[in-house]
């Protein structure tokens, strides 16, 4: 009984906190953050593709171009508050939420956790960025691969990370393609963002797919540095017959997807 009620008092603090106003617009402050970002990363891809650029297009040197903007810094600490809020309301709803019941409940809290890691993740290196130092997303990538390879079963852990990646990837295809992103809004965003929504989703879902095989080969191989995150992902798209044309076009589904994400910062049920 006594566990119940510290479940009980938690789970209403977690309520309470999600349903503040300064979460929620701080949770509509992020999924703009990440529009922002994923906007910056379809930029940089097009740039590889037409071959006027050699930098990764990921998530750090998205924070990096930022950075380098007029009033750069204060942006990147914008985008802070939003991963964290947007982190925090994720983590609050898994807590406190309601998932429904049974395996459908639990990978409901499952997900939102995941997410809430995610946001926390890219707050982290919005405020690396803002504060002056360096942050390679490939190299982080591969770092963290070396140390879960250096744990007993590693190799089977980051096989089993990518395969999760990528059902991930799969995931967002499907949600993509069955339009059921609209059940994450209040109202009818307009045609523009469920056209943005049905292109985005998939094109981010291909690239989820890859970072996720990318995770795979480097379990099944033993070497860290196969696993390269998004950037590696997209870098490997244009190393294949059509290459640009096929980096393009994901980095088109990629901007696609930046732009649902205004649409859904204004729409989202928070």
């Amino acid at each position: 009984m006594e566990h119940d009620g510290v479940v009980g008092k938690a789970q209403e603090a977690a309520r309470e906190t999600n349903d503040h106003p300064v979460v929620r617009a701080a949770a509509r402050v992020g999924y703009a953050a990440s529009g922002v970002i994923h906007l910056l990363i379809a930029w940089i891809a097009l740039q590889v593709a037409m071959g006027g650029s050699k930098t990764s297009a990921d998530q750090s040197s998205a924070m990096s171009t930022i950075a380098k903007a007029p009033w750069g810094a204060s942006l990147l600490w914008i985008l802070v508050v939003g991963f964290v809020g947007l982190a925090l309301w994720q983590l609050t709803e898994a807590i406190g939420g309601w998932h429904g019941s049974g395996k459908d409940a639990v990978f409901s809290r499952i997900k939102a956790v995941s997410k809430a890691v995610v946001y926390v993740a890219l707050g982290w290196t919005a405020a690396t960025i803002a504060r002056g130092k360096s942050s390679n997303g490939a190299t982080q990538s591969a770092q963290t691969t070396g140390d879960i390879l250096a744990l007993p079963g590693g190799k089977l852990l980051v096989i089993l990370i990518g395969l999760v990646v990528v059902g991930v990837g799969i995931y967002h295809i499907v949600k993509g393609l069955r339009k059921s992103f609209l059940q994450d809004l209040v109202d009818d965003p307009g045609d523009i963002a469920v056209t943005a929504g049905m292109i985005g989703y998939p094109a981010k879902g291909i690239a989820l797919i890859i970072v996720g095989g990318l995770f795979v080969l480097a379990g099944a191989s033993g070497r860290a540095a196969e696993s390269q995150g998004r950037g590696g992902a997209l870098a490997l798209l244009i190393r294949q017959p059509f290459g640009p044309w096929l980096l393009a076009a994901v980095a088109v589904g990629i901007g696609c997807y930046g732009l649902y994400s205004f649409f859904r910062a204004r729409h989202t049920k928070v």
